[in-house]
């Protein structure tokens, strides 16, 4: 995973209301990711990242030697993802999880990559399976709102994951993060209060 920062900026979500958010910036390292924006349509290959074909090469070396490595499979899906390449990324996360069915991270990762893919439906049943690994792992539960605000039109749902999130971990960056996107959502229902347009999801 990448080691520089990463800014999740979420912003034009427009449920009738603009919730205009930029939820954190965070150094990435062995944690699971976090959604950064609605999902791009799918084969979208404009402005992709650059893939660091080096380190392709490198990885796909070691697993060529050694296809039970679990670790160099994660680093290896996780160039894909860092490269944009969505599908590559989630076979490789996919076969990391066979390898390792306990990695949450991995496991969160790849329902990021299925949301990235307009798969929101896959992307949840995902990030139910890694909260059954960790019910309080904290970027699952962001992601998860995230999926259900902007694949789903459910901010119910997403309020109640981000809730979990500020409970557990109030002061993390994924805790700042759900508390924001919940100002957000409070500022939608106060606009719907006031006469602005409905909020899907309630």
């Amino acid at each position: 995973m990448k080691a520089d920062s990463i800014v999740f900026a979420i912003a034009g979500m427009c449920f009738g209301v603009i919730l205009g958010w930029v939820l954190a910036t965070q150094q990435m390292d062995r944690s699971a990711r976090v959604a950064a924006v609605p999902a791009p349509a799918a084969g979208n290959t404009q402005q992709r990242a650059p893939l660091d074909e080096g380190r392709v090469k490198e990885l796909t070396a070691t697993l060529a030697s050694d296809p039970k490595n679990a670790a160099a499979t994660v680093q290896l899906a996780n160039v894909y993802f860092d490269g944009e390449r969505y599908d590559e990324a989630i076979k490789w996360y996919e076969q990391a999880l066979k390898l390792d069915p306990k990695n949450v991270d991995a496991s969160t990762d790849l329902g990021v990559s299925y949301y990235y893919m307009n798969q929101a439906d896959r992307a949840l049943q995902q990030f139910d399976y890694s909260l059954k690994l960790d019910p309080r792992h904290t970027k699952t539960l962001l992601n998860q709102g995230i999926v259900m605000a902007f694949g789903k039109q459910d901010l119910t749902g997403a309020s109640a994951a981000w809730q979990k999130v500020v409970d557990i971990a109030p002061n993390s960056p994924e805790g700042q993060a759900a508390s924001r996107a919940l100002e957000g959502v409070a500022a939608a229902h106060q606009k719907r209060q006031q006469g602005g347009a409905p909020v899907p999801g309630n």
